[in-house]
């Protein structure tokens, strides 16, 4: 890997930081982390990974290792075959005094989960999935999955993000990382919620019928780019959103 901007001393910077050109700023923070081909895309047969490299998955590793809770959408975990995230031993300064992995967050409106995935039944206990909800949710069914995550009630008739991440601040999960999918990406930017996004682009062309990494309402937020680092062709991008 390479530091290819900034760049102060007029050459690329081997072997980067990751860890401090990734750190969170003070206060909360919502951070969206997405791969794309090169023509926008962001899947592959249906799945992100088919875009994916090693250095994707080394920064992804950081990213998860940085946060405090690691969000996504149920369609999203359901088709990605989501789990816990793990402890990694590269994690153990990341992580001090919180505990050794970030909890997953699974945002949904109807609660459509498999409740016996490793999501579930393999979460540490101080690491237990969260399901943010809202309040036309089935009442049992809210019920049964009270039984297996920590549920969040935000909203009425559908899930308010706003809401959401504000109780997850409340509970010490400050530093979000959202890892999609596209339509709770466009949501959470339509409700001005994104404050960082850190995008790789992957050298090849995918079109059909791939959707962007946002979908959704319109919804401008002007970004200032704060680092390129480039292996093997992907490009992974940090951009952070200007102030109003």
């Amino acid at each position: 890997m390479r530091l290819i901007h900034p760049v102060t001393a007029g050459e690329p910077a081997p072997d980067p930081d990751l860890a401090r050109l990734y750190t969170y700023p003070e206060g909360p923070c919502l951070r969206v982390n997405m791969v794309a081909s090169a023509d926008g895309g962001t899947w592959l047969d249906g799945l992100s990974g088919g875009l994916s490299g090693r250095g994707d998955k080394r920064i992804f590793g950081v990213l998860r290792g940085l946060a405090d809770v690691v969000m996504a959408g149920a369609a999203t975990v359901r088709a990605e075959g989501y789990g816990p995230a793990r402890p990694r031993e590269s994690w153990r300064g990341l992580r001090e005094g919180r505990p050794a992995a970030p909890p997953v967050a699974v945002v949904t409106r109807g609660l459509e989960l498999d409740l016996s995935s490793p999501l579930f039944t393999e979460a540490e206990p101080d690491a237990r999935t969260i399901v943010v909800t809202c309040g036309a949710a089935p009442a049992e069914r809210r019920a049964e999955v009270a039984r297996h995550a920590d549920v969040i009630v935000a909203g009425d008739d559908r899930v308010d993000l706003a809401a959401a991440v504000r109780q997850l601040a409340v509970r010490g999960l400050g530093r979000v990382l959202c890892e999609g999918g596209a339509t709770l990406n466009g949501q959470l930017a339509a409700a001005g919620l994104v404050d960082e996004l850190c995008l790789t682009v992957s050298p090849m062309l995918v079109g059909g019928t791939s959707s962007r990494i946002l979908d959704g309402p319109g919804a401008l937020s002007r970004l200032r780019l704060a680092h390129v680092i480039e292996e093997q062709g992907f490009l992974f991008t940090r951009y952070v959103r200007e102030p109003h």
